[in-house]
């Protein structure tokens, strides 16, 4: 519920890639309390059954979730890419968005290998090219592949692991995390130029 994505294609056949991270600041300002406890927790740690959040779950799971169907804060980056992955112009927003669904990996793979249809299945296969655009680039210009295969335990009814199995990566996972790379770059390049000025 932290992050969402919109993407549509541009008449000059360019794609508008929208990532969108919920915006916390609003709700814990620099200096507060909240503020103060996230610093020393530093990231929220995830057990093999249950997750310590960083923030209060009113705020991680509550005000600041991009929960669908409701006006949520954020911090947005859109991007222009070329059909060849290249970056063509960028801008970063304060945003009011409005999610229209949430999906799991799971629902999302299903959509891209046909077994299912959605009514975002065309954005979803817009998602699904340009992600194949940004991996094979990045690995033309020399991306090293850390994929290793993730654990999964299978837990009895009382918390101990009977089971580890590999978790199934997806092409989803990727989709997403080829998306958050560009915008992580993007903000990054952006950051850069802001303080060479």
């Amino acid at each position: 519920f932290d992050d969402g994505l919109s993407i549509e294609t541009l008449n000059n056949g360019n794609y508008y890639l929208g990532v969108h991270i919920a915006d916390v600041t609003h709700y814990m300002p620099n200096g507060s309390v909240l503020d103060d406890e996230a610093y020393e927790r530093g990231t929220s740690v995830y057990l093999v059954d249950r997750v310590i959040p960083m923030l209060p779950e009113r705020l991680s799971n509550g005000l600041c979730s991009l929960r669908p169907f409701e006006d949520k804060l954020a911090y947005s980056c859109f991007i222009e890419v070329a059909p060849n992955g290249k970056v063509v112009d960028h801008s970063i927003k304060e945003t009011v968005i409005h999610s229209r669904q949430r999906f799991t990996y799971d629902e999302v793979q299903e959509v891209l290998d046909g077994e299912k249809s959605h009514p975002y299945e065309n954005q979803l296969k817009s998602l699904q090219t340009l992600a194949n655009v940004l991996l094979d680039k990045r690995f033309r210009e020399g991306s090293i592949n850390f994929e290793t295969p993730e654990p999964r335990f299978i837990l009895d009814d009382s918390g101990k692991p009977i089971d580890v199995i590999v978790k199934e990566r997806k092409f989803a996972h990727k989709l997403i995390e080829e998306c958050m790379l560009l915008a992580n770059k993007t903000v990054a390049k952006h950051v850069d130029g802001l303080r060479s000025n």
